[in-house]
């Protein structure tokens, strides 16, 4: 009950600290935005948006032209000339001249012209649906059900062929099977005619409305129901799914930027000096100050799934997401040493984390990589196709890991020494690693670090699969093979860094040797373990064992990592620390050797 109180109590008074600074400084300039956001958006939603007014400038020889175009305010329209026979000279990019359609020369008289075509599509639409039978004038109806790919990367395992390849031939295909008379459907579709007309125009009226596509998205109307027909048939955009990823990703990363003001304040400000001196454990400390924060997100996220009616299911998935932005708050807030550091920093994680976040995702429905994304599931909620426990665990436990790994470090070493140090980046890094090495247990320390690295490895190479798994192969192979390769020997190296920093034991031959052996361990059982969780379906592919081959055999691996981890560390040892480089470019080059040759059946 102590602990409760405590962080009970820190928690109120960083939402006072906070509303302290909002009110000294940011409230009246956040309100002036607020109200000049909810007008603009107010007088667009009316009016719409109008960059393309004017822009087109058409030339007609008769009024009924005006029918087609009038009504559509990128045209400016002028009456032709008699005499005008270029209409270049006459300052157009369109002309209608007995029927007959002119267009300028060049890419703005190209897309005028295709403006007008898409005009002239929507007013034969509007013809058609003023007829009595719309079954005449719309004589093919489609009732259209999406069906989820059953893609995955088991195609290509151990190099399968899928099909045989094509070959040309002088003699056109003929079918296996015989021939089979099909019966003809007994009739149309049974309908109200007034109720399609009326779903026609709602539909015409979407795509006329440039903000309507994604309002409706967002509150899943769907004008026609099941049925359509062929001039409205479209596949789902991923643009549906960007739109997504920024709704309910940029508050969450927009609200974690707090916290980390926060720390940094404390830090660069020696206002946390007070508060890391109380009796308090670092673990309340850093919980009470998060607990504002992520309780607010987690209420925009609820307010945002309310708007859109969406299922209290989608929230889950975002719980992952909270915490890693929040866990990297909080590590970017206590390592950078100045606001122009902090910005580059939250910049580059920023790009990073929503490009995970966001590549995935467009493969929604489409292809299981996209199940790497937590986003993903949100989308699946939404559009009702919903997710399982498979799926849940599948997408978020990198998420999970990675957050609480890095939780776990930044408390342990929340204390004053190492959060007003005025070390760089990497050399605070150094110190964090070096925190975690024990003076009587420095084995199991390594043991423990090389396991804890392990969802940052996973997280990386997934990654790495999810930019490169689309292009040609061999090159997507050995270029996810070399990147994943060299990741593994940077993080396998935060061994050797932990010893250097912690200065003890020192770094002889012996320890250099021992070393290895334990990194080697504890990488090889991080990631039996992570394997033994999540990501079977990639690990069964070809592009899993690009990454993860060397699972095989315990003994094989063990000492691939081992030996590699070797060369960084005998590098380190003869030429010093600023030999890492070095000794990862040799490890790299090894590790690639290594699968190459595994692979040699699938690349060559």
């Amino acid at each position: 009950m102590e602990a409760l109180s405590q962080l009970l109590t820190i928690a109120i008074w960083e939402i006072r600290r906070f509303q302290g600074t909002m009110t000294r400084d940011l409230l009246p300039v956040a309100i002036v935005l607020l109200v000049l956001l909810v007008g603009v958006s107010g007088f667009t939603a009316q009016k719409g948006i109008h960059l393309q007014d004017g822009i087109y400038r058409v030339g007609v020889d008769s009024q009924m032209y005006l029918d087609i175009i009038g009504s559509d305010p990128r045209y400016v329209v002028y009456s032709l000339p008699s005499d005008g026979t270029n209409i270049r000279s006459l300052g157009l990019d369109l002309a209608i001249r007995a029927g007959s359609l002119l267009r300028a020369n060049g890419e703005k008289g190209a897309a005028a012209q295709k403006s007008f075509e898409r005009d002239y599509q929507a007013y034969q639409d509007y013809i058609y649906r003023q007829q009595t039978d719309l079954f005449a004038a719309y004589p093919v109806w489609i009732d259209s059900e999406y069906i989820v790919s059953e893609l995955d990367f088991l195609a290509t395992q151990s190099g399968q062929q899928v099909a045989a390849p094509r070959t040309a031939s002088p003699t056109p295909p003929e079918p296996e099977n015989i021939e089979t008379d099909i019966i003809p459907p007994s009739g149309i579709i049974p309908a109200d005619m007034e109720h399609l007309r009326l779903q026609l125009e709602e539909e015409a009226a979407r795509g006329a409305d440039q903000l309507g596509r994604y309002t409706n998205l967002l509150s899943q109307q769907e004008a026609l129901g099941e049925l359509r027909i062929p001039s409205m048939l479209s596949p789902p955009l991923p643009f549906d799914t960007i739109i997504f990823i920024f709704v309910f990703i940029f508050p969450l990363y927009f609200t974690s930027q707090f916290f980390m003001m926060s720390i940094m304040n404390e830090r660069t400000l020696r206002q946390g000096e007070a508060l890391i001196a109380s009796p308090v454990r670092p673990v309340i400390l850093v919980l009470g100050k998060m607990l504002p924060y992520a309780v607010g997100m987690i209420l925009i996220v609820v307010a945002i799934l309310f708007t859109v009616k969406a299922d209290v299911l989608a929230i889950l998935p975002l719980i992952p997401v909270i915490l890693f932005f929040l866990s990297f708050a909080l590590f970017i807030g206590m390592v950078a040493r100045s606001y122009k550091e902090l910005s580059f920093i939250s910049i580059f994680f920023s790009t990073i984390a929503t490009s995970y976040l966001f590549f995935p995702s467009i493969f929604a429905n489409v292809h299981i990589v996209s199940l790497l994304s937590p986003v993903t599931l949100v989308v699946h909620v939404i559009d009702g196709t919903g997710y399982t426990l498979t799926d849940y665990i599948y997408s978020t436990t990198l998420f999970y890991l990675t957050s609480l790994i890095l939780f776990g470090v930044c408390i342990r070493n929340f204390h004053e020494e190492q959060l007003f140090t005025e070390k760089g980046l990497l050399d605070a890094l150094a110190l964090y690693l070096g925190a975690l090495i024990s003076n009587r247990y420095w084995y199991l320390s390594l043991i423990l670090i090389s396991v804890m690295t392990i969802p940052f490895v996973f997280m990386a190479q997934m990654m790495y699969l999810v930019l490169f798994f689309n292009l040609p192969m061999p090159y997507s192979l050995i270029l996810i093979m070399v990147l994943a390769a060299m990741t593994e020997e940077l993080v396998k190296a935060a061994g050797f860094v932990g010893l250097i920093s912690h200065r003890y034991p020192p770094l002889t031959w012996k320890i250099v040797v021992l070393a290895s052996l334990l990194i080697g361990f504890g990488f090889l059982l991080g990631e039996k373990l992570l394997l033994f969780v999540t990501i079977s379906q990639i690990a069964d592919s070809i592009f899993g064992a690009a990454l993860f081959m060397s699972l095989g055999l315990l003994w094989v691996p063990f000492l691939l990592h081992s030996g590699t981890v070797f060369c960084t560390g005998a590098v380190v040892k003869i030429w010093g620390k600023n030999a890492f480089p070095i000794g990862i470019t040799v490890a790299t080059v090894m590790h690639t050797i290594y699968n190459l040759y595994m692979l040699r059946g699938w690349v060559w």
